[in-house]
């Protein structure tokens, strides 16, 4: 059997574990997709669809439940789609080898005929292996432009959550949780100072938070007020 060959520079993100997922509203499926990744879980228990718009926390998953299958010293899988489509759906060989299957972005492939076909294969012969598949996108499968319609009936097996966007005060308690993951204290007002004057985007956010803490570090200073303003010129 040939060797799974992924491109260079898939990687998955250190951070991105279930410990440093604030979930909000999406709780439930936070709980479900820790449980495809338990040993016992495969094809018979749940194939899971992952949707939202940008920043609601679909990659952190993905990325999270790869990170616990390896953990455990199995192969996992993660590949962004539309970040490595153009090296074309041979990329989807060989993945029943592994335990934990995951693709990001399927709607970067949506409605290409060749990627429809090869994603149909891959999923029957995950079946036929057992394994898992978890999959995100940025619409439900109703709303995916599929148009090969065995496609279509392999995506109506999947138990499909949409993703919430997180309150401010969630945005708050998961830059918190973030924050005391490094060692950091993040008191409220700070936090808040950060929401009212930074980017909407969980994903910038906790850039500036990396940022800061660098900058924390540097200066062996708390993250207060004064530090922010002076720090980011706010």
């Amino acid at each position: 059997m040939k060797p799974i060959q992924l491109p260079l520079g898939v990687r998955l993100r250190d951070d991105a574990t279930f410990a440093n997922f604030y979930p909000g509203a999406n709780a439930a499926a936070l709980g479900y997709v820790e449980r495809l990744c338990s040993p016992a879980a495969g094809w018979s228990d749940e194939l899971i669809y992952l949707w939202g718009q940008a920043g609601v926390g679909r990659s952190h998953l993905l990325q999270a439940a790869c990170l616990r299958v390896e953990e455990r010293g199995e192969l996992a899988v993660y590949l962004p789609l539309a970040e490595v489509a153009e090296y074309g759906p041979a990329l989807l060989d060989n993945l029943e080898q592994s335990e934990l299957v995951c693709l990001d972005d399927l709607d970067a492939v949506a409605g290409d005929a060749v990627w429809e076909e090869a994603l149909f294969h891959l999923f029957n012969r995950l079946r036929d292996a057992g394994r898992r598949l978890l999959l995100a996108a940025d619409a439900s499968p109703r709303e995916l432009s599929i148009a090969l319609p065995d496609l279509k009936s392999r995506l109506s097996l999947a138990l499909v959550f949409q993703l919430q966007q997180l309150s401010d005060e969630d945005k708050l308690r998961a830059l918190q949780l973030r924050a005391s993951r490094r060692g950091l204290n993040l008191p409220d007002d700070v936090g808040r100072f950060i929401l009212t004057r930074g980017s909407r985007s969980m994903n910038a956010l906790f850039e500036l938070l990396d940022q800061l803490d660098q900058a924390s570090l540097q200066a062996q200073r708390k993250l207060t007020i004064p530090f922010l303003k002076e720090t980011l010129g706010w």
